[in-house]
């Protein structure tokens, strides 16, 4: 078949396709192109055959048939050995392959895209030219990223020779981008079957942001990846601002923290340490709420990862200058913010845009052996404050103020949680305890601030009367807790004898 002379280029995203049809030009390559991709490469200066007129079809079907013909797909597909019949067919060879596809993951995440609009960004002829390409990589170079755009042009300049091992990478890459376009359109569609169940088959879009230094460990190996799915935020489009390479464990924990301070109300700090808060706290003023949310476990908050929901002021950065702080992240920072923070030169600093005014995105999945787990996200919703009042004393506002913030963050608590508060932010956090009335005590045992007066939420309800017995020890004055219990009647009568006020929220926030 002779050397690589002719190139396909029909592209989405446009990046560098001038720069490539030059080299080819410059190389003696023809090229052969489509709609806009074609109106680039000529604004370019480029020679350009349009591949309507080198198959002798016209475009039909509103653009939907392009190059879906044999001189196409068979010059790209054909071997070696099968120039023969390609010569008696009139195909001649394609060696080159340089296409994207149709912008559907932009199309569907703007809003109030139509269902109609989404079915006609599902691209059809691209990606059989990028497999069939990719089936051919023998021979045949397939390029879907405009960033290896550089290699093959310096192997076009090397006179078309391209290293078996390159067009491998690229074959790899170009299958990846099917499969991960195949996956969105999957996804897509799938959301829209409002069946009230989780669907039978689940596609996984992943693509890798960045490869890490190791897992959670030095002797495993990590990566960060990008998930498709439904709009909210996102850590992969957290913007890092300064500071060392982001670990995997530091991942985790910026998750834990900005998800928690979204579920906050009112201005909000939390400090996470390995994925619990150690510290939530509210304030008029950033700084305000820091110096509550440190108040609750200053010990722990050594080499922490901090969360705001709201931007971030020079005040609150200078309260934390005296702290070791892993990282930060929030929705924005002050110019000046920004610049105290940078004179901690390992700090790493994350804007979010989003943080505290969208939830979190997609759906939460977690590994096992052999299998995936998936559920829906767990969210704090209207419902979770639709108590129902169990004893015959009922909060009072600074209680039920209190009790809301308490059962906010207990959600965010490994099981079994306790979680005390008052009114500006936690006073003591019980996690990870293999029963509830040592969570209770962990909780109490460990604060800082005075328990007395404070306010009690647990993530699932007491199946003893033991937990509510140790919480009114310590002086707690009011409890929230889901109820359920086979003992419930046991667990209200111990409330009341205690005159502690006791809500049932009906729902439970467990996090294993």
């Amino acid at each position: 078949m002779g050397s690589p002379r002719r190139a396909v280029i029909s592209v989405s995203d446009k990046r560098g396709a001038a720069e490539l049809g030059r080299a080819l030009r410059d190389a003696g390559w023809e090229i052969l192109s489509t709609g806009g991709t074609a109106k680039v490469l000529r604004e370019a200066g480029l020679e350009v055959t349009e591949v309507s007129r080198y198959t002798g079809q016209p475009e039909i079907l509103g653009g939907r048939v392009k190059t879906l013909h044999p001189k196409v797909l068979g010059g790209i597909l054909g071997r070696a050995d099968q120039a023969a019949e390609m010569q008696a067919n009139g195909i001649e060879a394609i060696d080159l392959v340089a296409v994207n596809l149709y912008p559907f993951r932009e199309t569907v995440s703007r809003p109030g895209v139509t269902y109609e609009e989404a079915v006609e960004q599902i691209d059809i002829g691209g990606p059989s030219m990028v497999r069939a390409a990719a089936k051919n990589h023998g021979r045949v170079a397939v390029v879907v990223d405009p960033e290896d755009y550089p290699g093959v042009i310096a192997c076009v300049r090397d006179g078309g020779k391209f290293p078996a091992a390159l067009l491998r990478r690229l074959m790899l890459k170009a299958f990846q981008h099917t499969a991960a376009y195949d996956a969105a359109i999957a996804s897509y569609f799938a959301a829209q079957e409002e069946d009230g169940d989780l669907p039978g088959k689940v596609v996984l879009e992943l693509d890798r942001v960045r490869t890490l230094r190791y897992g959670e460990n030095p002797h495993q190996r990590g990566a960060f990846y990008r998930a498709g799915g439904p709009a909210g935020f996102s850590l992969a489009d957290a913007e890092v601002l300064g500071g060392k390479e982001l670990s995997f464990n530091n991942y985790l924990d910026l998750a834990a923290a900005a998800e928690l301070v979204a579920d906050m109300e009112g201005l909000a700090c939390v400090i996470i340490k390995h994925t619990n808060p150690s510290g939530v706290g509210l304030g008029d003023t950033q700084a305000a709420a820091y110096e509550r949310a440190l108040a609750c476990d200053p010990i722990s908050a050594f080499g922490s990862i901090i969360g705001f929901n709201r931007k971030v002021d020079r005040g609150a950065a200078e309260a934390m200058r005296s702290l070791f702080v892993e990282a930060v992240v929030a929705p924005d920072y002050d110019a000046d913010a920004l610049e105290t923070f940078r004179k901690k030169k390992n700090l790493r600093i994350l804007r979010l845009q989003g943080l505290g005014a969208v939830p979190p995105g997609g759906l939460d999945l977690r590994s096992v052996p052999g299998g995936v787990l998936l559920q829906e996200r767990d969210r704090i919703c209207e419902a979770d404050f639709d108590w129902k009042m169990v004893t015959p004393r009922a909060p009072s506002p600074d209680e039920e103020k209190a009790l809301r913030l308490a059962w906010r963050v207990a959600r965010h608590v490994k099981s079994n949680a306790i979680v005390l508060c008052d009114a500006r932010g936690t006073v003591g956090v019980g996690a990870g305890q293999m029963n509830r009335a040592d969570s209770v005590r962990l909780a109490a045992d460990r604060a800082q601030l005075p328990v007395k007066g404070t306010v009690l939420a647990s993530d699932a309800f007491f199946p003893f009367r033991d937990g509510v017995d140790a919480a009114a020890k310590y002086g707690v004055t009011a409890i929230a807790e889901p109820g359920g219990s086979v003992r419930d009647d046991e667990v209200i009568q111990a409330a009341a004898e205690h005159g502690i006020a006791m809500v049932f929220t009906g729902r439970r926030h467990f996090r294993h």
